[in-house]
């Protein structure tokens, strides 16, 4: 096989291709960039510092020449763990999750890629959490199975779910919802909250570079006012501040204390779904 001359190796996918494609009778691309073959774009294949990563094959008892550019693995591949997908072979989802959750071994980021793998639809939490109980005595099962019980909040968003486990983890406040629809008492959509707190009628948004804006600025500060006019009290958590998950709890705390912690029957917004929702939610793709 040939690479004509101005093809750029350093594109995620050309470095997927060109391993992958030395791939025969057994293996299968796997970890970040199985999933990133099948679609989810979160894996980009890139380490801190913009360092490229190799790209990881798993080939059970088959041989595959060693070269700097991959990192093999000789842990078994059943042929049902493998399909090919655009002409490469390729581990299914939860292999390839499961292979890439145990590289790294970093709790917050592991929960990260989970999240962004379901939020691509390639696993669902359930799904996930029932494979990794079946790898019995495989090497970082049991860290793979604490990261998989934390995870499945329904984030959008990498630093979304960074936001949550701070409110998980650093706060130590109960699990939250994530990205449900809130609506006020006449059936009219308020916000769709990044983290949603229903007991206490608080919710949290993380504020990317690309809400800076000013229309999308306008958006964000009247969606905040239609939530705190039905009794919602609201938070922000931007890029640089979850460098210091101290603060953030901080500022978590302090917005949960403020809000109102009012009984179902006299609150004024709900989570019930009016008719209208579920279609205009498929056509728009939130469903």
């Amino acid at each position: 096989m040939y690479v004509p001359a101005d093809i750029d190796e350093t594109s995620v996918e050309q470095r997927i291709l060109e391993q992958g494609s030395r791939i025969r009778m057994h293996g299968a691309v796997t970890g970040w960039a199985g999933l990133r073959w099948r679609g989810t774009t979160f894996f980009d294949g890139t380490a801190a510092a913009d360092e490229l990563l190799p790209v990881p094959v798993v080939v059970g008892h088959g041989l595959l020449r060693p070269d700097p550019r991959i990192t093999v693995s000789f842990e078994q591949l059943p042929p049902r763990e493998r399909e090919l997908v655009d002409g490469v072979w390729t581990a299914v989802a939860e292999r390839a999750l499961f292979d890439e959750v145990r590289r790294h071994r970093v709790m917050r980021q592991a929960i990260v890629d989970i999240e962004m793998a379901i939020a691509a639809h390639e696993v669902t939490a359930d799904g996930f959490r029932a494979y990794v109980a079946s790898r019995n005595a495989w090497t970082g099962v049991g860290f793979a199975r604490d990261a998989a019980a934390v995870a499945g909040f329904g984030c959008w968003s990498p630093q979304e779910v960074r936001m949550v486990l701070v409110w998980v983890i650093d706060a130590e406040l109960t699990r939250p919802l994530c990205n449900r629809p809130v609506f006020d008492l006449a059936g009219n959509l308020l916000a769709i909250p990044d983290l949603f707190d229903e007991e206490a009628g608080c919710a949290g948004e993380y504020q990317g570079a690309d809400h800076k804006d000013g229309e999308r600025h306008r958006e964000d500060v009247a969606r905040h006012e239609r939530l705190r006019t039905a009794g919602i009290e609201v938070f922000e958590v931007v890029g640089g501040d979850l460098r210091d998950a101290d603060l953030v709890a901080k500022r978590m705390h302090a917005a949960r204390d403020r809000s109102l912690f009012l009984p179902p029957e006299r609150r004024g917004w709900t989570l019930e779904k009016p008719a209208w929702w579920e279609p205009w939610a498929q056509a728009h793709g939130l469903a």
